[in-house]
């Protein structure tokens, strides 16, 4: 069904109300805007899946009292996008929040695993994928488009009720509701210009003072993005960002001398240079650090090349996603700083810390046998 009125809207959240389960997806777009524009907004529960169309319905109280009934588990594919989305147009965030591509990794499946290959292999379907590049803020909306939409959500009950029992059987239900927690918080999606800096491409060469620069220049980015509503790119390229902290141009004329910075206008010229100068102006003891970007010794890497190999094992063993257990920087900080890495931390410590600490202590090693790794 597709809903295009607030009466409609609220006569089905009067329905879903007796549901313990809330489907949602969105369609948006966001290539030409720095906001993602909402397009489509699909809920579902067990026994219907509707469509609701943004640009007609404006009731947003209605949705906001239905993403927040406790009684009922909102459940989403990787949500992040989504929740962002939601966020930023009807202020609030879905709770309590099940994310199957989440779950999926502590069931074994590998991470980032698609929808499609969740629907196929929790209800034995196969999606056809012929809307996936849908411009979905035209309209009207055909019956293909709709039925594409609709199947978004259709399964998802379905799956995240197998799910919830596989992981209750594991005692893996709690693990994965820390990251669902996380991911429904609103500071997990808060945009700090500030921090901004930290997600350009290429800045490991540069010095703690060019690090000021770029963080003053990709904030300057950042709040004139949101300003106008546009791409980031669209106001500067990251590469630009860094070869701008690199060189510091003091003057326009400076700015000019950089490539595809000459046909700049003399406003953004301008703010660049400001941008520049506050980064130069930045006490000592306020520069950014480079994180993650201090280089281990030859030792240490190969000491994380042996953690990292027991990590393998370990995940494969618990048959858990090796990207849920932990990263490669995660197994360094075990190494350097052991509090401050989240293997040392919660059922992650019970799974993996251990076994690292008598790994670092050479009460546990590797061998090989038949061409694999076991462990000793």
């Amino acid at each position: 069904m597709l809903i295009v009125t607030d009466e409609e809207l609220r006569a089905f959240a009067a329905r879903a109300q007796s549901s313990d389960v809330l489907a949602i997806d969105t369609e948006f777009l966001r290539e030409r805007t720095y906001y993602p524009q909402l397009c489509l907004l699909q809920l579902g529960t067990d026994d219907e899946q509707v469509a609701v169309d943004p640009f007609k319905v404006k009731d947003v109280d209605t949705l906001r009292e239905l993403f927040c009934d406790p009684s009922i588990t909102k459940v989403l594919h990787a949500c992040s996008q989504d929740m962002e989305i939601l966020l930023d147009v009807y202020g609030v965030l879905p709770r309590p929040l099940f994310d199957t591509q989440i779950a999926a990794t502590y069931l074994g499946d590998r991470s980032q695993i698609g929808y499609a290959a969740l629907v196929e292999e929790y209800c034995g379907v196969s999606l056809p994928k012929t809307e996936s590049l849908t411009d979905w803020s035209r309209r009207p909306l055909d019956d293909k488009q709709l039925a594409y939409a609709y199947d978004d959500v259709r399964y998802l009950p379905a799956i995240w009720r197998q799910m919830r029992d596989r992981l209750t059987e594991r005692g893996r239900l709690s693990w994965a509701a820390c990251d669902f927690q996380t991911a429904s918080e609103a500071q997990t999606y808060a945009r700090d210009p500030r921090e901004a800096f930290r997600k350009l491409r290429h800045v490991s060469g540069l010095s703690a003072r060019q690090l000021a620069v770029a963080r003053e220049v990709a904030a300057w980015r950042e709040q004139t993005a949101q300003r106008i509503d546009r791409p980031r790119r669209w106001v500067l390229a990251d590469e630009l960002v860094v070869e701008v902290a690199k060189r510091m141009p003091r003057s326009v004329a400076q700015v000019e001398r950089i490539r595809s910075l000459s046909s700049a206008s003399r406003t953004t010229q301008a703010e660049i240079v400001r941008a520049v100068e506050r980064g130069l102006a930045c006490p000592e003891g306020e520069l950014p650090s480079p994180q993650g970007h201090v280089r281990p010794t030859t030792d240490q890497e190969s000491v994380c090349d042996l953690m990292y190999a027991v990590s393998r094992k370990v995940a494969e063993s618990e048959d858990i996603a090796l990207s849920t257990l932990c990263s490669r920087d995660d197994l360094m900080s075990f190494l350097l700083d052991r509090d401050s890495s989240p293997v040392a931390h919660g059922w992650r410590e019970e799974v993996l810390g251990l076994a690292l600490d008598d790994l670092l202590v050479g009460k546990l090693g590797l061998t090989v046998r038949n061409g694999c790794v076991e462990l000793l």
